[in-house]
């Protein structure tokens, strides 16, 4: 039987009307695919995420984050530098502690409306996104050239 995945999440309470939703629908999606959540973190907004992730990334116990967040468009285009830097420093992120951190953050460019359309597929994506990717970095981190093309799945 193979190890079960363990996540840590992270929520942003800015806009927490959809991203508390988005947060039932990640627990539930979790434990539909047999990963543990040990971690649920609030953050105040989506541009406070990547500390709060990065604390995460350090701990034993969780083999990947999943960011939830929604950043809707106001007067100002505001939303796109919070969405660009925060998506980039969490690549980052992850790049740097070799531990998958997916991006269950709608926007920018969105309403209120549309968020909430999306509030489904961005939480099960982040989800499903991060339980794949620990799998397959453990493959291809345990795996030995077998003198032909290796594919992982």
């Amino acid at each position: 039987m193979t190890e079960q995945v363990r996540l840590g999440i992270v929520v942003s309470e800015f806009n927490y009307d959809i991203t508390y939703l988005m947060l039932q629908r990640a627990l539930s999606h979790a434990k539909f695919l047999g990963a543990e959540v040990r971690y649920v973190v609030k953050a105040p907004g989506v541009y406070d995420m990547p500390l709060l992730v990065e604390e995460l990334l350090k701990k034993a116990d969780v083999d990947a984050v999943v960011t939830l967040g929604a950043v809707i468009t106001g007067a100002t285009k505001h939303d796109e530098v919070i969405a660009h830097q925060t998506a980039r420093k969490l690549m980052d992120l992850a790049v740097k502690y070799g531990k998958p951190v997916t991006l269950g953050i709608s926007g920018p460019g969105m309403n209120r409306v549309q968020a909430l359309e999306r509030v489904d597929d961005y939480a099960r994506r982040a989800v499903e996104a991060a339980i794949k990717l620990v799998k397959r970095l453990k493959a291809l981190r345990e795996a030995a050239y077998p003198g032909e093309t290796l594919f992982i799945e």
